[in-house]
């Protein structure tokens, strides 16, 4: 039995992972789906809209297969901290993320909660394209 944290901010990037996950994920396994907002003046209606969409995405294609529990995290966090922090949470035992190309600028300029991620994470991840290269 494996737990499975998948972070997700969009219905497009939610069904990607779940392509992932389907021929990953075995009888017993538990995925958690989680959505990260800063809180505040820095989310709106919108935001939260689109997070709870793109969890149900996940719930809708999985839970029929196994456990999903889907989590909209506003604690008022870096979303990085808050999936590493879920991650610690759960003790899950894989994370995935999907991922997107980028230029160097616009790195510098917007950061990356991928990058963050893929730097400071402690559990095996499996990092899947978001679109083709």
């Amino acid at each position: 039995m494996a737990t499975y944290v998948v972070a997700t901010n969009s219905v497009t990037n939610s069904a990607k992972l779940c392509d992932y996950l389907t021929r990953r994920i075995k009888d017993g396994d538990v995925v958690h789906a989680v959505n990260s907002h800063f809180g505040g003046d820095e989310t709106n209606s919108d935001d939260v809209r689109d997070g709870d969409d793109a969890l149900n995405v996940v719930a809708s294609r999985l839970g029929d297969l196994v456990t999903v529990e889907t989590h909209q995290l506003i604690r008022g966090n870096e979303p990085a901290t808050d999936v590493l922090d879920y991650v610690k949470e759960v003790d899950a035992d894989e994370l995935v993320i999907g991922i997107r190309k980028r230029n160097p600028t616009s790195k510098i300029v917007f950061g990356s909660t991928a990058q963050d991620i893929l730097l400071n994470s402690n559990v095996p991840m499996a990092v899947v394209p978001l679109e083709k290269v």
